[in-house]
């Protein structure tokens, strides 16, 4: 299945249903009064975070969802039907955006949560709705207020506790299958990863958390060159980065400036999560070089290094251990947090115009009553 992050849809919700003019007849009744009916409500426009979907291709090629218009009204005050909802279905981790691409509208982090983005009209009145003790046959019925609709941005964000972060060929690809089940491609080349990996990592019977790898990053990613960072919103919600360092070039502390600079440049809270270095092919290395690199990043990161090696699985214990143990922090700090609501009500788009009434020369003549 091809992955897919991101697309913009069309919502329409139902309009809500007319109300009528109407008046009772019935043998032996001569003065019935009105009794037209309103509308129906139109129905609303959700979308709703479901287990088993990893992408949004559903609408790479459906892109317009309309909800279907309340019932109209009827005589002897009968109330039309209200119209069904109709429910986009996406994967967890999915944000909802206006059409200006930065106001989040939702922001689906869990199973079964929900977000109301358009709401349908409500029913017209019918002419049973306007009388009085002053006008007993008013001629008046309304028709249904139109439903909101909207353009929106649907961005997926995956889910995962721990994110790679590098250059090209860093060996990122190769350490997410060392230490997880996951088989992503790898290849002695840049760019081999295309798309975001997802590997579950278990160190033991209790302990797993998720790591997620995506594309390498270059100088002036933020501005779009290579891949570009549009990759980098699938770790904005990770506990902590690691990042692999490709020990086998000459200057491995330019490597990491170039790829803190593009977290900085990206925004998102990146660089400001807890970050675990790790020099990586060490087995590529001579002594002397591991040595003379690993002072080298120390002295210009101020941070210990790790040293390890994706393809050998020298050091990758350690290296989990630390990602493990930062996971387990960043969960506890934010159990205490309130849950986000089950059903979310997103921010109503501009009000159109309210529906011109129905004049009841529409509507044929009638005997006024008496």
């Amino acid at each position: 299945m091809k992955f897919l992050d991101e697309a913009k849809v069309f919502l329409k919700a139902g309009d809500g249903g007319d109300g009528v003019i109407a008046f009772r007849r019935e043998k032996f009744i001569e003065f019935g009064g009105p009794d037209g009916g309103n509308g129906g409500k139109g129905g609303d426009v959700l979308i709703q975070a479901v287990d088993g979907l990893n992408t949004l291709i559903d609408f790479r090629y459906t892109q317009h969802f309309r909800a279907r218009k309340g019932g109209n009204g009827a005589g002897a005050d009968r109330t039309g039907a209200g119209s069904d909802d109709v429910v986009l279905k996406v994967p967890v981790g999915t944000v909802v955006l206006d059409e200006d691409k930065e106001t989040v509208l939702a922001d689906l982090t869990r199973v079964g949560q929900k977000a109301v983005l358009c709401r349908g009209g409500d029913g017209g009145h019918g002419n049973a709705h306007f009388k009085t003790s002053t006008n007993r046959a008013p001629r008046r019925a309304d028709k249904g207020w139109p439903g909101e609709e909207r353009w929106v941005w649907l961005r997926l964000k995956l889910i995962a506790d721990a994110g790679l972060v590098g250059l090209p060929n860093a060996g990122k690809s190769t350490f997410l299958a060392a230490c997880s089940a996951a088989k992503p491609k790898i290849g002695d080349y840049p760019f081999t990863t295309l798309h975001p990996q997802l590997g579950v990592v278990r160190l033991n019977a209790s302990e797993e958390f998720v790591l997620a790898d995506i594309p390498g990053l270059i100088e002036g990613a933020h501005e779009g060159a290579g891949l570009g960072d549009r990759f980098l919103g699938h770790i904005e919600r990770c506990a902590v980065l690691l990042h692999l360092i490709d020990g086998t070039q000459a200057d491995p502390v330019a490597a990491w400036r170039t790829v803190r600079g593009e977290l900085e440049g990206y925004g998102g809270g990146l660089v400001s999560k807890p970050e675990i270095l790790a020099l990586n092919k060490t087995d590529a290395m001579t002594p002397q070089a591991r040595a003379s690199r690993i002072k080298a990043l120390e002295r210009a990161t101020g941070r210990p290094v790790l040293l390890l090696s994706g393809a050998t699985g020298e050091g990758v214990q350690p290296a989990l251990r630390a990602l493990a143990d930062a996971v387990i922090a960043y969960r506890a700090e934010n159990a205490a947090r309130p849950a986000a609501p089950d059903v979310i009500r997103a921010p109503a788009p501009p009000p159109k115009a309210p529906p011109e009434p129905v004049a009841y020369s529409d509507w044929g003549d009638e005997e006024e009553e008496g």
